[in-house]
This record gives structure tokens, C-alpha cells and sequence, in this order.
């Protein structure tokens, strides 16, 4: 798994934005014209055939609907915004698939990356028909995933109404990666708690 071509899209597509109004293009247009540039890695990679999993795909369809956002009709600030509308659907999504889902949402992302490597205990799909601990373990990992992109998408909407419009793209940028690095760090205490990692089993608090 490789986050390189989503990670290349979402920085380019801000770098081209500062470099458009560098140049006197307009706050709309540089958004809308680095929404279309943030999804070619993606569509070259899905052209030559890879098909992304974990959270390559969650990033994946991230672009993908902020693409398709950004086609919406609305002003300058609704465009600043639409990062809010994607990060809320991710929320939502997690929130979903704890209730009408066979399996919840992180637990779907982490297990063709991880299971049986790197200190993770193996047999995920046993562990869940017969473990409580690690049915718990990732339903409350994903519970702090939706809890954590809906707030981030709050953040977002205070930042494009409230902010100068071309400090708000870089804060985006920077908005995806904070996020991703404090729900990898909560996340992992769950699973170290848990056991599931280095095999250190231990009941998560109801």
C-alpha cells in the first residue's frame, strides 16, 4: 500500500493554487483548476490497473469527492468549504458502518495492510467471530474515526468563512495531515490496550 499518489494530489493541487493566484487568476478558479489537477495521479494509477485498499482508497475516494464538490454550484468560500463536506461524509460513513455494517469501517481499511504483520496478531476474521475484546477494539476505533473527521470538518467550515480565502487552502492541506496523524496515535493506544498488538491482550473499558 502506498499513499504516495494521493498524497501527490492533494499537495499539488494546493501548490498550483498559490501558483495561479500568484498570477492573478482568480480565488475560484485556482480552486476549481486544482481540484481537476488533484485527481491525475489517481486516475493514471486506476488506468494502469492498481486498484487501491486501506487508506490509499480512503484518500482515493476523498479526491474523488472533492472533485466532485467543487463542480457544485456556490461561491468562492462554499469551494473553501467543500474539504468540510468530504471529511463530514467520511464521518458519516465510519458512524454508518458501525450500525449497517458486517464489519466496521477501520477494520475494513487496516486489515489488507496489517493482519499477522508488524506485532499485529493474525486470524483476524476467527478473532472476530469469537473475541469480544477485538469486536470492541475496532468498533471503538471506529467511533474515534467519525468523532475525529467530523470534527475536523467543522474546523474546516469555521476556517472558510472566517478566515483570509488564500490562507484556507494551505490549512486544508495542512488539516488532513493533523488529522491523520492524532486518530493514527489515539487509535493505536486502542489497539495496544486491546492486545492486538505484540499479542499484549487487555479488555478495553466498557
Amino acid at each position: 500500500m502506498t499513499l504516495v499518489r494521493p498524497a501527490v494530489g492533494i499537495a499539488g493541487s494546493t501548490a498550483l493554487y498559490y501558483l495561479l493566484r500568484h498570477l492573478g487568476v482568480s480565488v475560484y478558479a485556482a480552486l476549481v483548476v486544482g481540484a481537476v489537477l488533484s485527481l491525475a495521479p489517481a486516475c493514471v494509477s486506476l488506468l494502469r490497473g492498481h486498484r487501491p485498499s486501506g487508506l490509499e482508497a480512503f484518500f482515493t475516494v476523498l479526491l474523488f469527492a472533492s472533485f466532485a464538490v467543487a463542480l457544485l454550484p456556490g461561491d468562492e468560500r462554499f469551494l473553501l468549504a467543500k474539504d468540510a463536506l468530504v471529511t463530514s461524509g467520511v464521518g458519516l460513513w465510519f458512524l454508518a458502518s458501525l450500525r449497517w455494517s458486517d464489519r466496521p469501517l477501520a477494520y475494513q481499511f487496516a486489515r489488507p495492510m496489517i493482519e499477522g504483520r508488524g506485532g499485529w496478531v493474525g486470524d483476524w476474521e476467527r478473532r472476530w467471530r469469537e473475541d469480544e475484546w477485538f469486536r470492541r477494539m475496532w468498533r471503538t476505533s471506529s467511533a474515534w474515526w467519525a468523532a475525529g473527521t467530523l470534527a475536523d470538518a467543522a474546523a474546516r467550515v469555521v476556517m472558510a468563512y472566517t478566515l483570509p480565502a488564500d490562507v484556507v487552502p494551505g490549512l486544508n492541506l495542512a488539516m488532513y495531515v493533523v488529522t491523520l496523524v492524532v486518530l493514527n496515535v489515539v487509535t493505536t493506544v486502542v489497539y495496544v490496550r486491546a492486545g492486538a498488538i505484540r499479542g499484549r491482550r487487555r479488555t478495553l473499558a466498557s
